[in-house]
């Protein structure tokens, strides 16, 4: 009788067991799906962007006389209409890597100062701060650059060529207020914030025990940092700097406001002048003929092809590191 009722007691709480789990399982596949079907959808969604822009470019592409992906030159409303992407595709690779590098060390060293360094009340306030930031719309990022920025910027522009014009970056007879580098510290302003902001959170969800063995053996918070929360965080970084890159390409009006359109590219970034697609897009849109909407379009989406590749590699570059696993 008592191993029946063992038996018994222990068959009653399987059944009590499987109860909740039938319906935990149930909402895990409802879950399950609903979160397959968002995916889907999202990928639905960038295809059926690739399809349109395709479909529109490729009549201004079949009537385009000069290459596309080589020439220089963008007339599309002539006749017969030339254009290329080359000065635009510079423009945008060069503006956007140049904010990159200059917003990325900063943003992380406000993220570490944040987390680790500042009082708790002030953390508080500095991270609220920063995250507004991150919500300031770019034209009036554009609007400070334009009327405020540009008109300091002579200055700097000088004194990069006379210290530095030895690199061909900075080199060129001729530095001005309007010229890519303006662009790259306006865009820079406008990604720090993100970088920021993601990186914070990043550095907060290291583990507790980490920092503490840490600080245990001895080690400053310095060396705390740079042996537990920067190799834990190194993905997160990664992952916050590609969103901001992304971000830096996509810009349209700060940089259309910031930057004169001189045609050809100039290798020297200080110099007036340059273009980026967005940029073009903005500022040709309103007076493009049939062709050269198409056009515009058709660079349109070689940007959108740049920006996937970039959100790939980064993809890849993050998926390689596990410290979150």
């Amino acid at each position: 009788m008592t191993t029946e009722t063992g038996v018994e007691a222990r068959a009653g709480a399987r059944d009590r067991a499987a109860a909740p789990m039938s319906t935990g399982r149930a909402g895990d596949r409802i879950f399950a799906g609903a979160a397959r079907g968002a995916g889907i959808t999202v990928l639905a969604i960038v295809a059926a962007i690739a399809a349109f822009l395709v479909w529109k470019a490729i009549p201004a592409l079949r009537d385009n006389q000069a290459n596309f992906l080589t020439s220089e030159e963008w007339d599309p409303n002539a006749t017969p209409p030339r254009f290329g992407i080359a000065q635009l595709a510079f423009g945008t690779l060069i503006s956007s890597l140049l904010a990159m590098l200059i917003a990325t060390p900063v943003a992380i060293g406000i993220a570490l100062f944040i987390s680790f360094y500042s009082p708790r009340r002030l953390a508080s306030a500095l991270g609220y701060v920063v995250d507004l930031l991150a919500a300031v719309p770019s034209i009036v990022y554009g609007l400070w650059g334009l009327a405020f920025l540009s008109r300091h910027m002579e200055g700097v522009s000088a004194f990069l060529n006379g210290t530095l014009g030895w690199i061909p970056l900075f080199g060129g007879d001729s530095p001005g207020k309007n010229s890519i580098f303006t662009a790259s510290v306006v865009l820079a302003i406008m990604i720090l914030p993100i970088i920021s902001s993601l990186s914070r959170e990043v550095f907060l969800q290291v583990p507790r025990a980490h920092v503490e063995a840490a600080l245990a053996i001895g080690a400053t918070r310095w060396e705390m940092i740079r042996m537990a929360v920067l190799p834990y965080g190194r993905s997160g970084m990664i992952g916050a700097s590609m969103l901001g890159l992304g971000r830096a390409m996509g810009e349209t009006i700060a940089v259309a406001m910031v930057l004169t359109f001189v045609p050809g590219i100039n290798w020297h970034i200080l110099a007036d002048g340059g273009a980026t697609f967005a940029a073009n897009i903005a500022n040709s849109f309103a007076e493009a003929s049939v062709t050269g909407r198409g056009a515009l379009i058709a660079s349109g989406l070689v940007l959108f092809v740049i920006t996937l590749v970039v959100n790939m590699a980064a993809r890849a570059v993050v998926a390689r590191r596990k410290e979150f696993a």
